[in-house]
């Protein structure tokens, strides 16, 4: 794909993962739209960018057919989505309280599942409008899994359902996309330095690192982005579920 004059959605893209794809994206000439539900650091991101942001649910219908005609508006239909929306939960299927609560169960899937589809579907529909490309390409998404969807550890039951769900659906919807010119792809990261991550004590921090086999540290953002970056760039790569972990396999617990 040739980045000059594109644009792109990036879910989530406020912070995390999000934000180091719309940075990188950016400095390859991408036009960014920023969707997410912290208007602060969003705004302020895309200010700097040069980008526009745009308050979204994933998971609403409305909102996100209300953020593709903003995104639209302000710069031009995307060729680029990438799914970086996201939330995760801790929650034994039985624990010391009961019974793993249903409502948690469906909200984690209704926006990492759900949401992930809900903005793939609305947003090729403004990609199909694009002229063709070299390959006749018009466009490409990029979901975010995760490890968990493999190896899911204790009380990962709802996150691992929907990140499991994200990266079984990849490869029939590159093919429902095909004819369209749109290939769809999907990164499974293993354990990232991230806003939740910030949120732990250190110590645990470490303890996470050290369970990477090489290198012995946590993800960075910006290698996320830059795996996302040459996935647009290579046309080739379509309907793949790319691990990004240093060869970790989760354990248990």
């Amino acid at each position: 794909m040739k980045f000059s004059g594109a644009s792109a959605v990036i879910t989530g893209g406020a912070s995390g993962l999000g934000a180091a794809t719309a940075r990188a994206l950016h400095e390859q000439g991408v036009k960014v739209a920023l969707w997410d539900l912290n208007a602060d650091k969003g705004e302020a991101l895309a200010a700097e960018l040069g980008g526009v942001f745009c308050t979204v649910d994933v998971s609403g219908e409305a909102s996100v057919k209300a953020g593709v005609e903003k995104t639209i508006a302000a710069i031009g239909a995307p060729r680029i989505l990438v799914n970086c929306a996201g939330i995760a939960i801790g929650e034994k299927t039985i624990g010391k309280k009961g019974p793993h609560r249903l409502e948690s169960f469906k909200k984690v899937l209704d926006i990492n599942l759900a949401g992930s589809f809900n903005c793939i579907r609305l947003v090729t529909e403004a990609m199909e409008t694009l002229e063709p490309l070299e390959d006749g390409e018009r466009g490409v998404v990029i979901n975010t899994a995760s490890v968990a969807a493999f190896e899911g550890q204790i009380g990962q039951a709802a996150y691992a359902a929907s990140k499991g769900g994200v990266a079984a659906m990849t490869l029939p919807i590159a093919r429902d996309l095909m004819n369209m010119g749109v290939r769809v792809n999907t990164i499974a990261p293993g354990i990232f330095w991230t806003p939740m991550m910030a949120g732990m004590e250190q110590k645990v921090q470490d303890a996470l690192a050290a369970m990477v086999p090489f290198p012995k540290r946590l993800g960075k953002p910006e290698e996320y982005a830059s795996l996302a970056v040459e996935i647009c760039r290579n046309t080739m790569i379509n309907g793949a579920v790319i691990r990004i972990d240093g060869a970790i396999r989760m354990q248990p617990r």
